[in-house]
């Protein structure tokens, strides 16, 4: 492991321009349960309840959504980074930081000191609410005192329409400015670090793919095996945060 570590400690060294791509597995190590991991949210409800479509379409299903958001965003509200959210701060402290790209809503990267404008979130910020007729934009603490208050499905002031965390639900179109802006990283850096994803959840996982299509290198950092890992030029089943502190120190 040592040498692995060493390897990795050497490409992060040589590299100037390094993407960064994170997933849930970075966020557990913060105590945000994935929600498709054991103990999970989605032991407790029906995926299939929360399909975008019928949010906007069913009353009792944004009740049931708002019910699930709020317990989830209790838990990230109360998380603080950990020692891989610090160890990618310090890539940018050290000038080689070009991006993170994110599949987590958590708001860590914020919270770590990283410039938001660094952070692209493909999948959205459970931090903010949106009214998805006018667009008018609220503070998810705003929303989160209504709903302590007993209201059980906000609307908007303005016009009355639906409010909806800012979140990519199932069955919703991804951002396409943020994947464009993504893949227009991956093509630019010289190195790819993958920490704590799966990476079976697309579009957002082509990311990587494209890094290594354009001749970056690619070094991942998982607990589990990854549809990428045979493409990677170093790949570590470890924890996430224990590693990228290691080698970010090295």
């Amino acid at each position: 492991m040592d040498d692995l570590f060493r390897t990795a400690a050497d490409m992060i060294r040589d590299a100037q321009k390094i993407l960064v791509f994170t997933g849930a597995g970075l966020s557990t190590e913060s105590g945000i349960p994935d929600f498709r991991s054991p103990g999970g949210v989605w032991e407790k409800y029906d995926p299939s309840d929360f399909y975008f479509q019928k949010i906007i379409s069913d009353e009792a299903a944004r009740e049931k959504y708002w019910k699930m958001s709020t317990e989830f965003y209790g838990t990230m509200k109360d998380a603080i980074p950990n020692p891989a959210h610090l160890a990618i701060k310090a890539l940018e402290n050290l000038g080689k930081l070009l991006v993170i790209v994110t599949q987590n809503i958590d708001n860590l990267h914020h919270k770590a000191g990283n410039s938001p404008e660094k952070i692209i979130e493909l999948h959205g910020t459970a931090f903010s609410v949106s009214c998805l007729s006018c667009g008018k934009e609220y503070g998810r603490d705003e929303i989160e005192d209504r709903l302590n208050a007993g209201v059980k499905v906000p609307y908007c002031d303005d016009c009355a329409g639906i409010l909806k965390p800012d979140t990519i639900s199932f069955g919703q179109a991804m951002p396409q400015d943020k994947m464009e802006q993504a893949i227009m990283h991956a093509r630019d850096c010289d190195l790819c670090i993958v920490l704590g994803s799966s990476l079976v959840v697309y579009p957002a996982a082509s990311v990587p793919m494209q890094a290594v299509q354009d001749g970056a290198k690619l070094i991942i950092v998982n607990r589990d095996e990854t549809p990428l890992d045979t493409a990677a030029d170093l790949v570590i089943h470890e924890s996430v945060s224990r590693v990228l502190a290691q080698i970010v120190g090295l």
